[in-house]
């Protein structure tokens, strides 16, 4: 452990302080967390929702999840979330869930493009839907290593062109 300065109040802290224990600034370790919430709202959500930095709140302890209509973060619950892990009618991340997921394990009602991808419609490294393609592909339709539905082609020829 290494003593510092608090950028605030000139006090001596660790260098791992979340908080300074005089005048409560963030730490060495939390300067580069921010978050920022837009004042303008939609259904009691705001616009856009970042939260970068720590997933933990440093005053409350409490994980920090970004909610809002476009949500940015570790953790992010919107219409359009982008994070580690993320739920919204689009998602993208590394842990995805909804309408149209794209990420490393993709979980989507209606698309799912990812590493392991789960959906009516799955595209992946492992596809599992009704209509599958990717590396191993399993589901009704499947398109794949292991799988091939002549089928399949003709359901997206019929849909978007050829």
């Amino acid at each position: 452990m290494t003593l510092i300065k608090c950028r605030e109040c000139n006090n001596e802290i660790s260098d791992k302080a979340v908080l300074c224990p005089s005048c409560g600034a963030a730490g060495a370790s939390y300067w580069w967390s921010a978050e920022y919430r837009s004042k303008r709202t939609l259904w009691g959500l705001p616009l856009v929702h970042v939260v970068l930095g720590s997933a933990f709140n440093p005053v409350t302890g409490k994980i920090r999840v970004a909610k809002g209509i476009i949500a940015i973060g570790g953790i992010a619950v919107g219409v359009v979330a982008v994070g580690g892990v993320s739920l919204g009618a689009i998602a993208m991340g590394g842990l995805t869930a909804g309408l149209a997921c794209f990420g490393g394990l993709a979980l989507g009602v209606i698309l799912a493009v990812g590493g392991l991808a789960v959906g009516f419609v799955a595209l992946g490294g492992a596809a599992i839907g009704y209509y599958a393609i990717g590396g191993g592909a399993w589901g009704v339709h499947a398109l794949g290593e292991n799988a091939r539905d002549p089928q399949l082609l003709e359901f997206f020829k019929g849909r978007f062109g050829r």
